[in-house]
């Protein structure tokens, strides 16, 4: 009996030490991802604490793009923050030392003891670009693996440790290959203490009063098509002064162009980082300031494409999409080398029939096109399901992909069939009998619905060239999505109804799917009015033109 009762209490032992490591080896890992997701997260509202307070444009990585050392410890190390402005690289341990430690781009000069007209060089060590050249022995820098040599941040020098002396710590900078663009520190320091004392004349401030200087104002839409404005935003702050770069999800455009009162009268030059509907934001900007009475501080618009269509840009030689192919450099160089144009906009006014007419009538800004039938039936299904789930809608081939089905679907549906019979047209006054058509598009750029020119169509025809400044509107009519289609690839004519310097349409029953520069909407009976507004200032770039022959078309 007594040895059963041992071996009872044994086997109860070896239960109970069997359930205890049971226990442990369920709980220690759950207690050990718990505490490590606890300290993940600790640490993630530290980093988060500091990049609020910091006057660093920080932002964290999980994989450096290019060979990488902390400016701090001199690691090596594969992720963690970098300055936009001014390209600082840190690991996290040492993030909040780096903070405290280096001064970033300061966008007003604070007092040095210098004159209101210059300022020195301001270094950073290490992690300098790949192949850059020493400013003093011309050889290569960053050629060794650890943290060497210097760069400024200004003007884009580099220097090796070596040749690195006093007198280059001391040494004005001249800011480099754009200094025809940057708005220097010391400009607006001087201008910020000259507004206080109420005084205007800023003729007489550096470099205000140099010849060529061209300071750029970059306005970037960061949802635009292919979500590229993020990464753009930090390459143009890095080259500029910060305070020249905006991101309009943050700030609309009619208050970053208030910089341009500050600035030299028709001198400044805006980047519209963005589609075609951030670029008519950005000028519907522009005409408000005409409002306000500052005219002489209007500037001139360039575009880098990053939208689905981009027509427009297209048209002014900026071509058909931005991926990334081009370098931020190269781009502020075309920017600096384009020439000025003008580009019409026009009124566009939809008056609603019945109700005794009491509805005001809707008013929209047109800088492409206008368009009844099937393309703005395929901008109508696809702005309605980006509306649903627009996280699905940030690739500019899938959106391409989404108009290509909706185009397909059209094609055997043919829910705009009969057109002619449901309008009126008249041309300058003049009452244009129809065809048999699906859709009507009133033209005001060369290019449509992604690069194709509508109106030569297959270019057999002697038709004269549109044009974006001659104040006339091209109207085509086409038979369908399937004719879209064909003209898109050359292999048909569109109808061409005429040019005209005021259209108006009347839709006298049913609703039509219509668009304003690819912005749809359902419309009921109606008579729509285009009349010419006013002019743009633009910019046009020569070396990006989609069809070659075009070219001579649109410079001045």
């Amino acid at each position: 009996a007594g040895m059963e009762g041992s071996g009872h209490a044994s086997r109860a032992v070896a239960d109970w030490r069997l359930a205890v490591w049971t226990l442990c080896s369920v709980l220690l890992p759950v207690l050990i991802t718990a505490w490590c997701s606890f300290q993940r997260s600790r640490r993630q509202l530290l980093i988060r604490d500091i990049f609020r307070k910091s006057k660093h444009d920080w932002h964290y990585t999980d994989l450096f793009g290019q060979p990488s050392y902390c400016c701090v410890c001199a690691q090596h190390i594969l992720r963690g923050a970098f300055c936009r402005c001014c390209g600082l690289r840190v690991s996290e341990r040492c993030l909040k030392k780096a903070d405290q430690r280096f001064l970033c781009k300061e966008i007003m000069m604070r007092g040095t003891g210098r004159g209101p007209s210059s300022m020195p060089h301001h270094w950073i060590r290490g992690n300098v670009p790949l192949c850059s050249c020493c400013m003093v022995c011309k050889q290569q820098c960053g050629t060794q693996p650890k943290l060497c040599d210097y760069r400024c941040v200004w003007c884009q020098y580099t220097v090796h440790d070596e040749c690195m002396v006093d007198c280059l710590r001391t040494e004005d900078c001249t800011f480099g290959e754009f200094k025809d663009l940057i708005i220097p520190p010391y400009y607006l320091s001087t201008i910020n203490q000259m507004r206080k004392e109420k005084r205007t004349n800023y003729e007489k401030v550096v470099p205000y009063c140099r010849k060529h200087w061209m300071p750029v104002i970059v306005l970037a839409n960061t949802r635009s098509g292919n979500n590229m404005g993020e990464t753009l935003l930090g390459e143009f702050k890095m080259l500029l002064n910060p305070v020249q770069v905006f991101d309009l999800s943050k700030i609309a455009p009619a208050k970053a162009l208030q910089l341009c009162t500050l600035l030299p009268c028709n001198a400044v030059r805006v980047l519209v980082c963005g589609g075609d509907g951030t670029v008519g934001w950005v000028l519907d900007a522009i005409d408000e300031m005409k409002i306000k009475g500052q005219e002489r501080y209007i500037p001139q618009v360039a575009i880098l494409p990053l939208g689905t269509g981009n027509d427009l840009s297209n048209t002014l030689g900026w071509g058909a999409g931005y991926a990334g192919e081009v370098p931020v450099e190269q781009i502020l160089r075309n920017v600096m080398e384009a020439d000025g144009i003008k580009l019409d906009r026009w009124k566009v006014q939809v008056t609603n029939k019945g109700y005794y007419n009491l509805r005001k009538p809707k008013v929209f800004t047109m800088n492409n096109y206008f368009s009844i039938g099937p393309d703005a039936l395929m901008a109508l299904n696809f702005h309605a399901h980006r509306e649903k789930t627009p996280s699905l809608f940030s690739s500019r081939i899938i959106n391409k992909a989404v108009y290509f089905f909706y185009g397909t679907k059209d094609c055997l549906v043919q829910e705009c069939k009969d057109l002619n019979k449901k309008v009126e047209l008249e041309l300058d006054g003049e009452r244009i009998e129809l065809p048999n058509l699906e859709g009507i598009i009133v033209l005001n750029i060369g290019y449509w619905g992604g690069g194709c020119r509508l109106w030569e169509g297959m270019g057999d025809e002697p038709y004269p060239l549109a044009r974006h400044d001659d104040g006339l509107l091209e109207v085509v009519g086409v038979h369908g999505s399937f004719h879209c289609a064909q003209i898109q690839v050359k292999l048909a004519n569109p109808v061409r109804l005429g040019q005209a310097h005021t259209v108006r349409l009347i839709l006298k029953s049913s609703k039509m799917p219509m668009q304003v520069d690819g912005e749809p909407w359902a419309q009921g009976p109606c008579t729509v009015t285009v009349t010419h507004k006013t002019h743009a200032l633009m910019l046009y770039h020569s070396g990006e033109q989609t069809d070659d022959d075009d070219a001579s078309s649109l410079s001045e």
